[in-house]
């Protein structure tokens, strides 16, 4: 549907069922699940689809080992359920990763052996593999650059690997398949209110052409993440505030520091934190730090002493320790911790989702992460549906594909993440060989693939296809910048904008871009 197609929508008299405010992980998680059930459902992002938290995540569909540390197995087993869920239903999304626990101590390998066995047991039939004790020799065969002074063996173990935002647009296209409505750069600016304080719809407005709308609905999901706080004072100007954020950052390296295959866990760093060296679309992933913040702001920024310290601790694991010049990106993010009273540090604050109605009727979904996001969407949709009196129907997402639903990809190619879809690009292709040509030699994506993400993704800014349609920016923010120009010239053909559009966006993604280099 285009977007002209989607503001006809809006313009319509329409009672949504369900007004669902945030198009990051949990609210498209609540998008798809509405929808599925056959609820007239609307979604309103603010920026673009995984703009927040959900672009920014280590790319892990996890059960978290050190949640398991932490004791808390109920957390572990939802995680470990719905891990295997999302690899069933987005095989073209979610694949199967191996990760080794090196170990440089002689208690260290029989102690993570034994809680990685009760992490493949409390995966029961949804496992992704068995772990397995490995010899000094195997360690350093499977990751080959592994530091070897003093090295003793390690420990494998399998969980889950994704790209957030592509899932992020394949579950606003799968909303789009059931008949729901997701709109990305619709802002909601207030909550309409009855006589009686009762929610009853938005206000919201377009930030590409500034028109504002008020939207009916008989229930608002507020599914902001960490600006969940914002919403409740929108309902409630002496609302508690309910999120601790903390910020963690990522560092993106060139594949030559872990040429393998296999990702690399760290159990506990200085910090008490996991950090985890991961292979991911030809680079190495390194990341996260955890940093309490004061409030969430919408482009954070890593901080010198983040950085330093994935510097040091990757270069404790790797024979090439990396330097600053080394990083092609640094990307950060902020998680929607829940608050919690006598709480000493954000690592020990919980990873549960949060689930509340105000009186004036608004629903609030917060905190969870990425693997649990379609139970957080059933739990929600569970409790609007109760409180705005809809017809009861059952969840269906457990076992509903996601758009584009393909077995067999070869996840190292990196078109495998359209799934289905994969077909129509190369058609366009063989009709334009023009739109086979990469964008640019150290990154895989095509020009036909900024086509497809303004025809059929909702692509409308420079950033929108090069931070969440492709994923240049993170890749290496260098060369995004040197392709940004060439981007939105293509862009600014499928949108009919003049070269003061061009100007402009290259302008913007390139001052956004900045934030992201190292030095």
């Amino acid at each position: 549907m285009l977007r002209s197609d989607i503001l006809d929508r809006l313009d319509t008299d329409t009672t949504w069922d369900m007004i669902i405010i945030g198009g990051g992980a949990t609210g498209l998680g609540c998008g798809v699940d509405a929808a599925s059930r056959g609820y007239r459902a609307l979604l309103l992002e603010a920026h673009d689809f995984s703009q927040g938290t959900s672009s920014r995540s280590t790319k892990l569909v996890h059960g978290g080992v050190r949640y398991l540390q932490q004791g808390n197995v109920a957390l572990v087993m939802d995680a470990l359920h719905e891990r295997g869920v999302l690899l069933r239903n987005a095989p073209h999304l979610v694949y199967n990763q191996a990760f080794v626990v090196p170990d440089y101590k002689w208690w260290e390998r029989p102690f993570y052996g034994v809680g990685l066995k009760l992490y493949d047991m409390l995966a029961g039939k949804l496992g992704f593999g068995r772990s397995r004790i490995l010899s000094r020799s195997k360690t350093l065969n499977m990751i080959p650059n592994l530091e070897p002074t003093d090295l003793r063996g390690g420990v494998i173990y399998y969980d889950g690997q994704f790209d957030d935002s592509r899932l992020a647009i394949t579950l606003a296209k799968t909303m789009q398949d059931l008949g729901g409505l997701p709109v990305n750069h619709m802002a909601v600016t207030a909550l309409l209110k009855d006589d009686e304080g009762q929610i009853g719809g938005v206000e919201a407005r377009d930030s590409l052409t500034g028109k504002t709308r008020r939207l009916r609905a008989k229930v608002v999901i507020n599914a902001t993440g960490v600006f969940v706080d914002d919403i409740l004072r929108m309902d409630d100007v002496n609302a508690p505030k309910l999120i601790a954020p903390s910020q963690g950052i990522h560092l993106v390296l060139d594949k030559s520091f872990s040429p393998g295959d296999t990702a690399i866990m760290v159990p506990h760093t200085d910090d008490g934190r996991v950090i985890f060296l991961v292979p991911w679309h030809g680079r190495v992933l390194v990341g996260t730090t955890d940093v309490a913040l004061d409030g969430p702001n919408h482009e954070p920024r890593p901080m010198e002493e983040e950085i330093t310290f994935l510097l040091e601790h990757a270069g404790r694991y790797l024979t090439r320790d990396p330097k600053r010049s080394d990083i092609l990106s640094v990307f950060a993010g902020i998680r929607p911790l829940i608050r919690a009273e006598g709480a000493d540090r954000t690592s020990s604050l919980s990873r549960d989702h949060h689930l509340t109605i105000s009186q004036g009727g608004l629903v609030t979904i917060a905190g969870g992460k990425w693997t649990t996001y379609r139970k957080m969407g059933e739990d929600t949709v569970n409790q609007a549906a109760r409180f705005a009196g809809l017809p009861a129907h059952s969840c269906k997402t457990e076992n509903l594909p996601l758009h584009g639903w393909m077995n067999g990809l070869d996840p190292r190619d990196h078109l495998s993440v359209y799934g289905s879809d994969i077909e129509e690009i190369r058609e366009m292709i063989r009709r334009d060989p023009e739109l086979g040509k990469p964008l640019h030699y150290k990154l895989p994506y095509l020009r036909a693939e900024v086509v497809w993400a303004v025809r059929r993704e909702w692509a409308r800014t420079l950033s929108d296809v090069l931070r969440h349609r492709t994923r240049a920016l993170i890749l290496d923010a260098a060369v995004s910048m040197i392709i940004a120009r060439d981007v939105a010239e293509i862009m600014a053909q499928e949108l009919d904008q003049d070269k003061n559009w061009i100007e402009e966006q290259v302008s913007s993604f390139r001052e956004l871009a900045r934030t992201y280099l190292a030095g």
